[in-house]
């Protein structure tokens, strides 16, 4: 997932005054993570570690926020009468299109990387190159086909299911970053988005974030309400094994890693959500 910031030349040209104190450093926060998240063109200039942390701390909100555009979307698709399956491809479509298929990019990265089977450093020059190998195509080809295949098993349900689904599987997808950020993992190179990151966030804030998301899924699947909490603890469980394997191979995360844990992470949510 490559860097996110933006430098700004001017960064108090045209805009109104900025407030002070830590309500700015939150708003510099809040910058950051929709900048990193989301193709929106938000200039957040030069950044450290503590707006860092805010920014990862805040990510599951902008999540939230995703998933639930995209449920609108669903909605207004299934007012018109889209079948299913047209309203679930639409709906992975717009996923990939609001964050410009940079964590689908950096799935592929890691998959290549950790599927090279080569020592560190040569694992780590092939996650940083253009190209997308053959491990990384099969890992897009499922990621996507099962996106695909749980929208369509869940389009079915009530608005207020559907949005609760969504708003889940795309905040604990954005959870797994925080979770990959937590204090004791480490950068697995000394710079780029993975090092200004890395070890950034306490883990009792990985745990006050998942409560929201696990509250929002009771209302997932009315007929089973602990299905949705379920799904956050799993999809949080799968971002962790591979945090904890890409640590143990590559000696820490990049920003390639953490696009890898949205993608497993929300996936395997919105899958679990859909059985």
């Amino acid at each position: 997932m490559p860097d996110p910031i933006q430098h700004d030349p001017d960064p108090a040209a045209g805009r109104p005054p900025e407030p002070a104190g830590p309500v700015r450093g939150w708003v510099a926060a809040a910058r950051l993570s929709v900048s990193t998240f989301t193709v929106l063109p938000v200039p957040v200039g030069r950044v450290d570690r503590a707006t860092a942390r805010g920014a990862m701390v805040l990510a599951p909100a902008v999540g939230a926020a995703i998933g639930a555009v995209l449920a609108g979307i669903a909605v207004l698709l299934r007012s018109a009468g889209a079948p299913l399956g047209v309203l679930a491809v639409a709906v992975v479509l717009g996923a990939v299109l609001v964050t410009r298929a940079l964590h689908l990019d950096g799935l592929a990265d890691t998959v290549d990387a950790l599927g090279s089977y080569t020592d560190r450093e040569r694992a780590l020059a092939i996650m940083k190159r253009s190209d997308i190998g053959p491990f990384g195509v099969v890992a897009l080809v499922l990621a996507l086909a099962a996106q695909v295949a749980a929208v369509v098993a869940v389009g079915a349900r009530p608005a207020l299911a559907l949005l609760a689904t969504l708003v889940v599987a795309a905040g604990t997808g954005r959870l797994a970053v925080t979770l990959a950020c937590r204090r004791g993992v480490p950068a697995a190179r000394p710079d780029g988005l993975g090092a200004l990151v890395a070890g950034t966030v306490p883990g009792w804030l990985v745990v006050a974030a998942a409560v929201p998301l696990a509250a929002i899924g009771l209302f997932a699947d009315p007929a089973r309400p602990w299905l949705g909490p379920v799904a956050v603890l799993l999809g949080l469980a799968a971002a962790l094994l591979l945090v904890r394997h890409v640590t143990r191979r590559l000696g820490g995360v990049t920003g390639d890693v953490l696009g890898a844990c949205v993608e497993l992470a929300g996936t395997f949510t919105l899958t679990v959500l859909s059985c």
